[in-house]
C-alpha cells in the first residue's frame, strides 16, 4: 500500500523551503510510475517489472525518514527490541530515567509486550502523573478483570447467558450480568462513551462488552487479560436496528407503562432478558430516568443491558446517591475519573503506537518545551463544515498562547538583536482538519522574531479537511494525534471538542479552553484555564429525581459544576464546598 504523505509544518526562518517544510518524496523510477509507457517486448517488460519490485521497497524505506504519518505501515517485524532501544540519551522523551510502567498499579503484569507495546511504554512518553490511583480502585480493577475472564466470551457462563437472551426468558439467575455498548460516534466520543460504560459496569458488577464492528480492534489492544471485550459475531440480537423508538428501550418501556410505578418500579409482565438504554444526546425525558436511583434498582435485576450513547455521562453517576460512597472510595480525587480509567482502558495498537513514537522522536523530543494546540472549527455552510481560513480564529489562538505565556511574544524592535538569539526551541504540535492555521502561526514566528530569542517550530501531522468518523485510516490518524497531544507539556483545546477532552484526560492536564466565537469576532478573553481535567457531559439531564422536578444540578453538590465551554453541561471538579 503506498504511503500517504501528511504534511509537517516545520519551517525555519529560512522561509518556505525550510528544514522540513518542503521535503519531497524520492520520485519513483519512471518505469514504475502509473504514466503510460511505450510498448516493450515481453522479455523487456518482465525485466522492467523485476527492477520495479526491487526498487520500490528501497524507495519506501527512504520515505520513512520524511515527516509523514506511518499509519497503516507495520513496524519492522524482525525488530523485537524495545521501540526506544535505539534512542540516544539526548532524545529521551522524559527527564526521568525511571518511569512508572504500570501507572501506579492501574496496569498489571502478564501481557505480551510485543503484541501491544503501548501498554507498558505509555509512561515513557508522559510525565509521571501527580494523581495516584487509590488502592481501592486498583483492587476493584483486579476484581473486574477476574469477572471479565470468568464470564466473558467463550466461557460456559457467557454461553448460558446468550442462550437465555436468545430465548427471551430469564430461566436461571446467575452472577454474570452484562453491559453491551453499541459504538457509533466519532473517535473522541467513543473514548468518552467507553469510559463511561466501563465505570457503570464497575459500579454494577457487570461484564463490559463492546461492538466489534467499529474498528475497535484496529485502534485499541484488549484491555483485560486472558479474555476479550469484543462482542462475538454470533451475538443473538440484531442491535444495529435499535433506535430511540425501539419498544425495548427503557424510556419506551416506562412511557408505554410496561414498567410502572412512580417510585418503586414494577413490571406488568415477566422480567425482560434485556433492556435497551438509549442515552444519545437527543434522548428524551423517560430515557433520562436512567440516572434516577429507583430506576437503577430496577435495572439491577436485568441480565443484559444494551447501551447506546455518545456522551461522557459520568457526572450524573456521581449524583445517584446509591453510588456516591463507592465513587468516593474509587476516586478520592474526584476529577481523575477519566484520567485513570482512560490510561487503564486505552492502549493503541502497534501500528498506531509506532507512528506516535516515531513522530514524537523525530520532531518533538529535543524541544525544551512542547505546546499542544487542538483546533476545532464550528463554522458551517448548510450541512457542510467549514474549516476556514478564519483570521479571527488565528488571532484567538495566538492571543491565548501569548497572553497565557505559553508561547513567546513577538519582539517590538524592528530588527532582532543577534545577541538575544539562543538555542532554545519550543515545538508546537497543532491538530486541525485544516493546515492553514499551523502555516500562519509558523509564518508569523518566521517573520517576527521573539522577544527572548526562542525559536518556535510548528508541526502538524495531518490535515484531513473533513471529519470521516467512519473511515478506519482517518480514525487511526486521529487516535495517534490524540496521543501526541497528550505528550505535550501544555495544552490549548477548542471548547466543546471531545477530541480535546480525550487528550487532556490522558495527559492529566488542565488545558486552556478556547471559546466558540460569535459573529466572526475573537472572544475576549480568548481562552480560560479549565477547572479540572475531566470532560464535560454535554447533554446532562436537569431532572432532580428526589424532588421530582427540574433543577440546576450544577449547584447540588460541590464536586459537580457547569462546564466552562458548555454552560448547560456538567463536569466533575475536585471541590468540597459549594
Amino acid at each position: 500500500m503506498p504511503l500517504r504523505r501528511a504534511r509537517s509544518r516545520a519551517r525555519t526562518a529560512m522561509g518556505k523551503g525550510g528544514l522540513h517544510g518542503e521535503e519531497r518524496r524520492p520520485p519513483l523510477p519512471q518505469h514504475c510510475s502509473g504514466a503510460p509507457a511505450a510498448k516493450k517486448p515481453p522479455r523487456l517488460w518482465r525485466a522492467a517489472l523485476s527492477v520495479c519490485f526491487l526498487v520500490v521497497p528501497a524507495v519506501l524505506l527512504l520515505q520513512l525518514s520524511s515527516p509523514e504519518w506511518l499509519v497503516g505501515v507495520r513496524p519492522p517485524a524482525e525488530d523485537d527490541r524495545d521501540i526506544q532501544d535505539d534512542m540516544s540519551d539526548d532524545l529521551s522523551p522524559s527527564p526521568q530515567i525511571e518511569y512508572d510502567k504500570l501507572l501506579g498499579g492501574l496496569l498489571t503484569e502478564g501481557f505480551d509486550e510485543k503484541i501491544c507495546r503501548s501498554r507498558y511504554q505509555f509512561g515513557r512518553y508522559h510525565k509521571n502523573s501527580t494523581s495516584i490511583p487509590s488502592p481501592y480502585l486498583i483492587e476493584r480493577l483486579r476484581k473486574q478483570e477476574a469477572l471479565q475472564k470468568r464470564c466473558g466470551p467463550g466461557t460456559k457462563a457467557y454461553k448460558e447467558a446468550t442462550k437465555q437472551l436468545r430465548s427471551g426468558q430469564v430461566i436461571n439467575v446467575t452472577d454474570c450480568k452484562y453491559l453491551f455498548l453499541i459504538i457509533h460516534a466519532g473517535l473522541g466520543n467513543r473514548m468518552l462513551e467507553i469510559t463511561s460504560a466501563f465505570l457503570y459496569a464497575l459500579l454494577t458488577n457487570r461484564v463490559l462488552l463492546v461492538d466489534r464492528y467499529k474498528e475497535i480492534a484496529d485502534l485499541f489492544c484488549e484491555p483485560f487479560p486472558e479474555t476479550s471485550w469484543l462482542i462475538p459475531s454470533d451475538f443473538p440480537l440484531n442491535y444495529g436496528e435499535f433506535t430511540q423508538s425501539s419498544p425495548e428501550s427503557y424510556g419506551n418501556l416506562l412511557q408505554n407503562k410496561v414498567i410502572g410505578g412512580d417510585t418503586e418500579r414494577s413490571l406488568a409482565g415477566t422480567r425482560p432478558s434485556y433492556v435497551y438504554l438509549y442515552l444519545d444526546g437527543n434522548y428524551g425525558f423517560h430515557d433520562k430516568l436512567f440516572f434516577c436511583e429507583d430506576d437503577q434498582r430496577f435495572l439491577e435485576g436485568v441480565p443484559w443491558l444494551i447501551m447506546r450513547t455518545d456522551m461522557y455521562f459520568v457526572p450524573s453517576l456521581f449524583l445517584i446517591p446509591a453510588y456516591q460512597d463507592e465513587l468516593s472510595r474509587l476516586f478520592p480525587e474526584k476529577d481523575t475519573v477519566f484520567h485513570h480509567l482512560a490510561r487503564y482502558l486505552f492502549h493503541p495498537t502497534n501500528n498506531i503506537w509506532y507512528s506516535v513514537t516515531r513522530y514524537y522522536r523525530s520532531y518533538l523530543a529535543k524541544a525544551e518545551k512542547r505546546v499542544g494546540i487542538q483546533i476545532r472549527i464550528y463554522e458551517t455552510k448548510g450541512i457542510l463544515q467549514r474549516n476556514g481560513p478564519f483570521p479571527h480564529i488565528l488571532n484567538q489562538i495566538l492571543s491565548c498562547a501569548q497572553n497565557e505565556k505559553l508561547l513567546p511574544e513577538f519582539s517590538m524592535a524592528e530588527e532582532a538583536s543577534s545577541e538575544i538569539q539562543n538555542n532554545r526551541t519550543i515545538a508546537v504540535l497543532t491538530t486541525s482538519l485544516s493546515s492553514w492555521y499551523s502555516d500562519q502561526i509558523q509564518k508569523k514566528y518566521n517573520e517576527n522574531p521573539t522577544a527572548d530569542g526562542i525559536t518556535v517550530k510548528v508541526y502538524q501531522p495531518s490535515h484531513e479537511e473533513y471529519q470521516r468518523s467512519r473511515n478506519k485510516k482517518h480514525n487511526m490518524k486521529a487516535l495517534a494525534e490524540i496521543y501526541l497531544l497528550s505528550m505535550t507539556d501544555v495544552l490549548i483545546t477548542s471548547g466543546f471538542s471531545t477530541f480535546g477532552y480525550a487528550a487532556q484526560g490522558l495527559a492529566g492536564q488542565k488545558p486552556w479552553i478556547m471559546f466558540k466565537s460569535e459573529n466572526h469576532v475573537t472572544p475576549d478573553p480568548p481562552c480560560r484555564r479549565a477547572m479540572s481535567i475531566e470532560p464535560c457531559f454535554h447533554n446532562a439531564p436537569s431532572y432532580d429525581c428526589k424532588a421530582r422536578r427540574d433543577a440546576d444540578l450544577g449547584k447540588v453538590v460541590p464536586f459537580i459544576r457547569h462546564c466552562e465551554d458548555v454552560s448547560w453541561g456538567l463536569k466533575i471538579v475536585n471541590q468540597t464546598q459549594l
